[in-house]
């Protein structure tokens, strides 16, 4: 990962394989995962892995030098069940934001979901979350289907992903829709601000190339 890089108010992280060694690989910290330089599908990338034994939603690579308050992150993603993963692994994979002191709101996506022919499984292809109490079993006990919905998405595939944030709101959007799919009016932590995460669930491999970073104005 390149060093970031500012320009007119926008804050750019490029993930490139011939800047993906040594040094570059600095610009992340991992957290409860392995970090890798490839090329996949085409694209020059991140690969983040990480075992069975890490606790859901405690996986995640977190960007050097990244405050975020208020604004849009944007990154391609692709994520599939590892190898031997587990029956329910589902590819889990986007991103964390406002990262502070072990908490953070994530929003990601169930890539095996999105052409399930269960509907149910297809109304859970995309998940808002926050670490550590609100997890999905948390939020869909307490409000069902109220932070999940459905979107197209295929497992080991890259799609866009971009989420817009403002204040205790923020919104999902994939492949560069003008809509969002996933639309959160109450995030958890409140109005705060923090880090920026690349994050993986358990059982995932899981991709990400052209992170962009960009604060509101």
């Amino acid at each position: 990962m390149t060093r970031p890089f500012w320009r007119s108010g926008v804050c750019c992280v490029l993930i490139a394989a011939r800047t993906l060694s040594g040094q570059s690989l600095d610009q992340v910290t991992a957290h409860n995962v392995k970090l890798e330089p490839v090329e996949y599908s085409g694209k020059h990338a991140v690969r983040v892995t990480t075992d069975d034994t890490v606790p859901n939603g405690a996986a995640y690579a977190i960007v050097k030098n990244a405050v975020f308050h208020n604004g849009a992150i944007e990154v391609e993603v692709a994520g599939r069940p590892a190898a031997g993963a587990f029956a329910a692994a589902r590819g889990f994979i986007g991103v964390a934001f406002r990262v502070h002191e072990g908490q953070f709101e994530y929003i990601y996506l169930r890539p095996t979901n999105g052409r399930a022919e269960d509907q149910v499984r297809r109304n859970h292809s995309t998940q808002y979350s926050a670490f550590p109490n609100f997890d999905f079993a948390v939020l869909r006990q307490q409000s069902p289907e109220k932070y999940e919905s459905y979107v197209d998405l295929e497992p080991g595939v890259w799609t866009r992903y971009r989420i817009t944030v403002e204040g205790t709101k923020a919104r999902l959007y994939v492949n560069g829709a003008t809509q969002p799919c996933l639309i959160v009016d109450d995030l958890k932590l409140g109005d705060s601000s923090g880090g920026v995460a690349l994050w993986i669930g358990p059982g995932t491999e899981g991709y990400f190339t052209g992170l962009a970073i960009k604060p509101a104005p």
